[in-house]
């Protein structure tokens, strides 16, 4: 096992991710191109960037890949709220996702803080 793989935020973001492909698959046909592939690669993004900037050598490169993960996480929330609003998922699911991510966006915060102050 890698040592990201460790990482609450990581397995917090895969969730993340699982719980967006789990909505997304029941987009309409029409979005398979357009929104919900774009929402699947912010998604995606997350863990991925948690992954490679924890894996990062200097504080600065590791702070720099948890931005970027923040911001594709902030992205998706974006993007979620777009879906609702489309009616292709419920306020229940969204409030859901929602729950999720703050809970990940206050646990990256703190480790990013942490990576700082190093």
């Amino acid at each position: 096992m890698f040592g990201f793989q460790k990482l609450e935020i990581y397995q917090l973001a895969k969730e993340i991710v699982k719980y967006n492909y789990k909505l997304t698959k029941k987009f309409p046909g029409e979005e398979k191109f357009a929104l919900m592939q774009q929402m699947n690669r912010a998604a995606v993004s997350v863990p991925s960037n948690i992954a490679e900037g924890t894996s990062r050598k200097s504080n600065k490169d590791k702070a720099h890949f948890i931005n970027i993960a923040y911001g594709s996480l902030m992205e998706l929330v974006c993007q979620m709220e777009i879906a609702l609003e489309l009616g292709y998922i419920e306020q229940i699911e969204y409030d859901e996702f929602v729950k999720r991510v703050k809970n990940l966006s206050v646990k990256m915060s703190n480790y990013l803080r942490t990576i700082v102050k190093q």
